[in-house]
């Protein structure tokens, strides 16, 4: 697979996901979409996927310091702020310094390229909306992402803006497709909207353990499942 005279894929509407960063990766889940993430799984892992004719989307968090994470180091202590809710070994960044940002994240997203990902899901573009320990603006997070967004474009892969359903109006042109983490619990679904009406793919995840099998999940016009909070391979469509 790959890319075609400088565009990027991006997923059609209505395909299913597999979303799994734990656990041993399980290549046989029926799905034409797999995110996985993009510093632990190796080039030849990319290439079975697409073997197998899948695509390959990947994970990289752009909007946190994550300390587990072998180029930890190359963040500086000025850029690392509180860390985020329920998730003690990671830690907002200030999305203003892409002074100091643009190296390691553009490094990031240098790999997902050379392993041969189609795609990148940058993960956590909504600190303007937590206590990062930064006094970060909505027009602070729109410079950022639309950074992002242009940054993996360049590299020749498309990209899914991960949550943020306030700015959704403001972004839905510069992203390819979102990937929607709980909007039923939330009652944000509607916020996705301008994606659809662009004719672009929502890929949507509700969790076991807030939103019970009794209860349906699927959302229209969405391509909809529900998954374990740890995101390990289980996965059923809603």
């Amino acid at each position: 697979m790959g890319n075609l005279a400088g565009r990027w894929w991006a997923p059609a509407p209505g395909q299913a996901l597999q979303w799994q960063l734990s656990g041993a990766l399980d290549l046989t889940v029926d799905a034409p979409l797999y995110d996985v993430d993009g510093q632990s799984t190796p080039a030849a892992t990319v290439a079975e996927l697409h073997r197998r004719g899948r695509r390959a989307i990947c994970y990289v968090s752009v909007g946190s310091w994550e300390r587990y994470r072998p180029d930890a180091g190359a963040f500086p202590a000025a850029v690392v702020g509180r860390p985020l809710a329920d998730y003690p070994d990671e830690s907002w960044l200030d999305v203003r310094r892409l002074d100091l940002l643009a190296g390691p994240l553009t490094r990031r997203l240098d790999e997902c390229r050379a392993k041969g990902f189609d795609a990148v899901e940058p993960d956590n573009v909504d600190g303007y909306q937590n206590d990062s320990g930064f006094p970060l603006s909505a027009a602070d997070q729109l410079a950022f992402n639309r950074w992002v967004a242009a940054a993996v474009h360049a590299r020749g892969m498309g990209v899914a803006l991960k949550n943020d359903p306030d700015q959704v109006a403001a972004l839905a042109g510069a992203f390819d497709f979102a990937l929607v983490e709980e909007c039923r619990r939330y009652d944000e679904c509607d916020a996705y909207r301008p994606f659809v009406a662009a004719g672009k793919d929502v890929l949507h995840v509700e969790y076991t353990d807030s939103w019970p099998a009794s209860r349906p999940c699927a959302v229209p016009g969405f391509s909809s499942m529900r998954k374990h909070r740890d995101l390990d391979s289980w996965r059923a469509p809603c």
